[in-house]
């Protein structure tokens, strides 16, 4: 499915040349000036601050900011916080892509919804869902419930109990939308923020290179702004990218709301808080939401 060193050779210089200085412009009988107390503690402590923020750069599939994520992407596909809480979600939200489902709105009319049966269905055959393999490859492609309805929602929910299948959820979220669009990414030389907004925008628009798939979206932000593995400036470039993200949303009654992009991704964008950290506070829907840790 498409998804979207140099080397420097350090050399050795004799300790007896470093302190003479010979054939660095200092006279053989110079000896270094004397560093003051106060000038090396200032540089011992910007050394540590350094080493700090180094250390507290973290990528999106941190855990702790991989959590976040999840409570992002459901405070705008579900209206909760609770992400674990939509492993028995179901419904058809009139969007042409049939039942939409789990933590990551898999949809039967997407193909995605049918790799989560298969695999869930390789991992323990038998189950509950399997027996609609055959349905779910014949609506791929459209919105028809043929072959699903009456029982497939309630067995949806069944299925839901069951921790296997709850891990296969996990297991397809992230090799088919958090992996690709983490790597892309830091591939493009973004922080925890542009890596989240790659991710929702891979959710919601699934992987690809059409005009508004997450490939084409991309594509269309790249030909306003440069990305900062390509020198360009992060926040200019996420906000070619949102703008592209939204007319991609508008092109499509049922996402025609830009909320989440709009008073949440570009609000966090706006106040610079490129790396994701909490607090934060954003509203989908007009619906306020935070997470303060």
């Amino acid at each position: 499915m498409p998804k979207r060193i140099a080397l420097a050779a350090a050399v050795a210089i004799p300790a007896a040349l470093v302190l003479i200085g010979v054939g660095i412009g200092q006279a053989a009988d110079q000896t270094p000036p004397p560093v003051s107390h106060q000038a090396a503690k200032h540089a011992g402590k910007q050394a540590g601050k350094a080493e700090h923020r180094a250390a507290a750069v973290k990528n999106l599939d941190d855990p702790a900011k991989k959590e976040i994520a999840m409570k992002l992407v459901s405070s705008a596909e579900n209206s909760s916080l609770d992400w674990r809480a939509q492993f028995k979600y179901i419904e058809d939200i009139d969007d042409g892509r049939g039942y939409t489902a789990g933590i990551i709105g898999f949809c039967s009319g997407t193909g995605d919804m049918l790799e989560l049966v298969e695999y869930y269905t390789q991992v323990k055959p038998g189950n509950v869902l399997a027996k609609y393999l055959p349905a779910l490859r014949k609506v791929n492609g459209s919105d028809s419930h043929a072959g699903l309805d009456p029982d497939f929602t309630e067995d949806w929910k069944t299925a839901a109990k069951d921790k296997a299948f709850q891990d296969a959820q996990e297991h397809e979220r992230d090799r088919v939308y958090f992996n690709p669009s983490v790597r892309q990414g830091k591939a493009d030389g973004l922080g925890t923020l542009g890596q989240f907004i790659y991710y929702d925008a891979i959710v919601m628009h699934g992987p690809g290179d059409s005009k508004y798939s997450f490939g084409g979206i991309r594509k269309t932000a790249m030909s306003q702004a440069r990305t900062p593995a390509q020198g360009g400036d992060e926040k200019t470039y996420l906000h070619a990218f949102l703008d592209a993200r939204k007319k991609a949303m508008q092109s499509e009654e049922a996402h025609s709301d830009t909320s989440r992009v709009d008073t949440e991704q570009r609000k966090f964008l706006n106040e610079g808080n490129l790396g994701l950290e909490p607090p934060l506070r954003w509203k989908v829907y007009g619906d306020p939401y935070e997470i303060d840790s």
